[in-house]
């Protein structure tokens, strides 16, 4: 755990040089998504069908291309500890064949298998997330959406990691979905999300996925303040 916390610090040390990066974009935005063993085939389909079908939205087009300098997005999928990888490194969007390319991205990157992992590592996916913003060559509002169905099991509790990245200036949202457990949501204001306007919304299963993702989208691309509900 110790080698995390520095692991951690590194990466948030790193955050202010984003002010010096090579491309101005209006938001970085990770997208990390739960492909632990609580998340079989058919619900990874179903992931894979909402946040494909979110970009190819058309209220979610005209959102990125209202961004005077464009969406940064990079799609992340964890599991357990040491389950994390990045399945979609980052692309500028600024209109909708961008944005089309990018879902057509999603629908050859998902499904993916990190192991079947029974675990939840929701706190070393931040990490993971955190070193996604801090190398990737933009400078915008630094943001992490991440989406799953289980509370923190294993690994680096989320909630401290969440407080520096918060210090640091990213704000994290969150999608709770709640087949598995009900009381998901409450887990997630407390112990994950964070940040300026930061909010988590709940999708009853993966069935109800997509128009969640949909609507997720659309709140993190508003520009200006948003108020947390």
């Amino acid at each position: 755990m110790l080698f995390r916390w520095i692991a951690l610090a590194a990466v948030l040390a790193t955050l202010p040089d984003r002010l010096m990066a090579m491309q101005k974009v209006d938001i970085e935005l990770v997208l990390a998504v739960d492909v632990s063993g609580s998340v079989d085939g058919v619900e990874q389909d179903l992931q894979r069908r909402g946040l494909s079908g979110a970009f190819r939205d058309v209220a979610v087009i005209d959102a990125i291309t209202a961004l005077p300098d464009g969406l940064a997005v990079a799609l992340v999928a964890w599991a357990g500890v040491d389950e994390q990888r990045t399945l979609i490194a980052w692309h500028r969007l600024t209109d909708a064949a961008s944005a089309m390319q990018f879902a057509d991205l999603i629908d050859g990157a998902l499904p993916v298998d990190l192991g079947s992992s029974p675990y939840t590592a929701l706190g070393d996916a931040l990490i993971w997330s955190l070193a996604e913003l801090a190398r990737n060559g933009y400078a915008g509002r630094g943001k992490i959406d991440v989406s799953g169905d289980g509370r923190n099991n294993c690994g680096e509790y989320p909630q401290p990691v969440r407080d520096r990245a918060v210090a640091d200036g990213v704000t994290i949202n969150g999608l709770a979905i709640l087949n598995e457990d009900p009381y998901l949501t409450n887990f997630y204001q407390r112990s994950v999300i964070g940040g300026p306007g930061a909010f988590v919304l709940e999708a009853a299963d993966y069935a109800s996925f997509t128009e969640a993702m949909r609507r997720k989208l659309l709140r993190e691309l508003a520009i200006g303040p948003i108020a947390v509900r």
